[in-house]
C-alpha cells in the first residue's frame, strides 16, 4: 500500500466515523418521531371514542354541564337541553362554508331564565344573506328551546394563519367567546356561560339558519405518519449497516 492510499484512508475514518454519528442520531430522531405518532394515534383514538359516546348520549340540562366543565373543562359535543328567549339584534356571524358554499354560522345570544346568556350557533346562512332583515321568518320570538351539542370555548387564536376577527364589520374567523359576547349589546354586567352550544338539524321557520353544521369527523393519519416515520428509521438503519460492512470487506 502506497503512502498515498494510507494517509487516504487515514483521513477517511474520522469522517466515516463522523458520518456514522449523524445517522445514529438522525435514526433516533426518526424512532422517536414514529413513537411519538404512535402515542398520537391512542390519543386520538381514546378523543374519537369519547365524541362518539357523547353525541349519542341523551342531552342534559345546561346546570349539569356547567358543573362537568367546572370540574374538567371538557364538555366538548355532549347533548345539552336550554330553553330561553333569542336577542335577534346579537347576532355574531362566523365565516363557515357548508355543502360547498361560503356563508356564516349565526351565533345567536339566548336568554336563560336566570337572567343569563349562551350564545347559540344557530346554524348556517349563505354568505348574500347575512343581513337577517332578508331571512326575517327565521327570527323566532318568545321562549324557545334549544337542543344541541356543547362546544368549549377556545383559549386564544387557534392558529397563526387564520385573519384577525374583524368585529366592526362582524365577521369572525375564530371563534373569541368573549369579544363576540361583548359586541353584541348585551345589557350592562351581563353574565355569560362558559360554554357555546351548536343548535342541532330542527329545522328553523323559513328554512335559516340551517342547523346541524358542527363537524365531528376528525382526520386520524396518524397511523401512517408512524409507518412513515419508522419505514425512514428502517431504510436509515440499513445504510448504516451497509457502511459498517464496507471497510471490513475493503480491508
Amino acid at each position: 500500500m502506497s503512502e498515498a492510499s494510507f494517509k487516504d484512508r487515514g483521513h477517511s475514518r474520522p469522517r466515516s466515523a463522523l458520518l456514522f454519528v449523524l445517522g445514529l442520531v438522525l435514526f433516533l430522531i426518526l424512532l422517536a418521531l414514529g413513537t411519538w405518532q404512535v402515542q398520537r394515534l391512542h390519543w386520538k383514538e381514546g378523543l374519537l371514542q369519547t365524541i362518539d359516546q357523547r353525541t349519542h348520549s341523551a342531552p342534559r340540562p345546561l346546570s349539569e354541564v356547567e358543573k362537568e366543565f367546572a370540574s374538567t373543562g371538557d364538555v366538548d359535543y355532549t347533548p345539552v337541553t336550554v330553553t330561553g328567549t333569542f336577542l335577534h339584534s346579537g347576532e355574531r356571524h362566523f365565516y363557515a362554508t357548508w355543502e360547498g358554499d361560503a356563508g356564516f354560522n349565526v351565533y345567536t345570544p339566548l336568554v336563560l331564565d336566570d337572567g343569563r346568556f349562551v350564545l347559540i350557533n344557530r346554524g348556517f346562512v349563505p354568505y348574500d344573506l347575512k343581513d337577517a332583515t332578508k331571512r326575517a321568518k327565521g327570527q323566532v320570538t318568545g321562549r324557545v328551546t334549544v337542543t344541541g351539542l356543547a362546544r368549549n370555548p377556545l383559549p386564544t387564536k387557534p392558529s397563526m394563519m387564520l385573519p384577525d376577527n374583524d368585529v366592526g364589520k362582524n365577521i369572525f374567523y375564530w371563534k373569541d367567546r368573549d369579544v363576540m359576547a361583548a359586541s353584541a349589546g348585551l345589557p350592562a354586567g351581563f353574565n355569560l356561560v362558559p360554554v357555546f352550544i351548536d343548535a342541532d338539524k330542527t329545522p328553523n321557520p323559513g328554512g335559516l339558519p340551517i342547523g346541524g353544521v358542527t363537524i365531528i369527523d376528525l382526520p386520524n393519519s396518524h397511523l401512517q405518519y408512524a409507518v412513515t416515520w419508522y419505514g425512514l428509521a428502517a431504510a436509515l438503519a440499513a445504510v448504516l449497516v451497509l457502511r459498517l460492512r464496507r471497510p471490513a470487506k475493503e480491508e
